[in-house]
């Protein structure tokens, strides 16, 4: 009984592996074929204005002083 599973050539963890590969593959290739369909199609999104304050932190997190400190 033991040999019959020698035999097969392909060992059932290979198989798993293989089909859970198959598996991310087609999810990544979908994710990226999906991501190309949106960017042709959908009109770049606008961005909100961003306040004085928020602007302030962005050029601190950066080292650079703010205008008017």
């Amino acid at each position: 009984m033991a040999n019959d599973i020698e035999v097969k050539g392909l060992n059932p963890g290979l198989i798993v592996l293989i089909v859970i590969g198959g598996l991310v593959l087609t999810f990544l290739i979908g994710n990226y074929l999906l991501y190309m369909y949106a960017q042709k199609t959908l009109p770049p999104k606008k961005k909100k204005p961003v306040s004085k304050k928020k602007m302030k932190k962005e050029r601190l997190k950066q080292g650079v002083s703010a205008p008017g400190e």
